[in-house]
């Protein structure tokens, strides 16, 4: 996918996050670049898009060598982590958004002391979904500010659902960080951002609505 079809697609999320009342100024957007090649994130930071999303650290470490274009990305790691893994992404990660145990801030503030991380919250009962449970995340982001970590915000996906199932996941992600004073909520993505920005979203993290349909692997 080329710069200039990357850039009206970035208008067209804009334009999305406007009509939901949000300022497209102030509700980032990160432009999720998973399972696309190196080519795709070049015309992605082309068109400005500087803050991008990647899942798996084999990925991340892989491609952000292949990546040619002269504009500096900033990588948010969106995806669960193993511990034995942070090493190797540490020195390229901008913003830990999927942080959501302990041992997990222990490794990463070990391997990059300071940084900037976000606390998954989990909003099913699902526990493969990823997250602290809404009435443990007070204590981990507690837990990860003793660690010296810069805990920013909060980070969810919402319930498969409708949008105002949607919308009231978002709420109580809202609510949260509202009472522990923090300030970034990474919550809305391409299904659900009008959602996400109705409830306060100061980030959402696109990528089919930036990119189409990500690339079949090969069998």
């Amino acid at each position: 996918m080329d710069r200039a079809t990357i850039g009206a697609n970035a208008d067209r999320v804009r334009d999305r996050i406007a009509h939901a009342g949000g300022d497209p100024a102030s509700v980032r957007l990160v432009a999720v670049t998973k399972s696309h090649p190196a080519a795709t994130v070049d015309a992605a930071l082309d068109a400005g898009l500087v803050d991008l999303g990647e899942n798996f650290a084999q990925e991340l470490v892989a491609k952000a060598s292949d990546v040619e274009a002269e504009i500096e990305p900033r990588w948010h790691f969106i995806g669960q982590v193993q511990r034995n893994k942070v090493r190797q992404i540490a020195p390229l990660v901008h913003l830990w958004q999927s942080v959501d145990r302990l041992r997990l801030g222990e490794e990463i503030a070990r391997r990059q002391p300071g940084a900037s991380v976000l606390v998954q919250v989990n909003l099913t009962d699902d526990p493969a979904r990823g997250g602290a449970k809404p009435a443990l995340t007070a204590g981990l982001v507690e837990g990860l500010r003793d660690l010296g970590l810069d805990v920013r915000g909060l980070m969810a996906i919402a319930p498969v659902g409708d949008q105002q199932s949607a919308r009231a996941a978002f709420r109580v992600v809202r609510n949260l960080a509202d009472r522990l004073t923090l300030t970034e909520r990474s919550i809305g993505m391409s299904e659900d951002l009008e959602a996400a920005v109705k409830e306060g979203s100061t980030m959402v993290r696109v990528g089919s609505a930036l990119f189409g349909a990500r690339p079949r692997l090969a069998s």
